[in-house]
């Protein structure tokens, strides 16, 4: 009987450690109760969910002329200038190496290349 008594009290210990220690691992809190209404178990993970904004829940700013410009000049184009802009993209001409070249970079964050012709 005590046997069984033993097995069972360390696999309860093992089972809420093991509970305890995996949640926490990116939680803001784990917390124990007991009430009126049994016991529970919460874990706050920080996220409040919609409509709490915050700084760090804002959308990156799209890719503007200007920073395309600077990325255009930092890849090597020389005279760069603006010959196009849409919703989309941002095409960028300018001498390289061999002549005329044009950067499309998209409107994304960071400015990603599209195309180089």
């Amino acid at each position: 009987m005590f046997r069984q008594i033993k097995t069972i009290a360390l696999a309860a210990v093992v089972s809420l450690g093991s509970l305890a220690a995996v949640p926490a691992a990116n939680a803001e809190g784990v917390y124990f109760s007991i009430g009126s209404h049994g016991a529970t178990i919460t874990v706050r993970d920080g996220h409040r969910g919609p409509g709490w904004g915050g700084h760090h829940h804002r959308r990156p700013p799209a890719c503007s002329a200007r920073e395309a410009l600077h990325k255009a000049r930092g890849m090597g184009l020389h005279r760069a200038r603006i010959v196009r802009e849409d919703r989309r993209a941002i095409h960028v001409a300018g001498r390289g190496r061999h002549g005329r070249d044009v950067v499309v970079f998209a409107r994304a964050p960071h400015c990603p290349v599209i195309r180089v012709h």
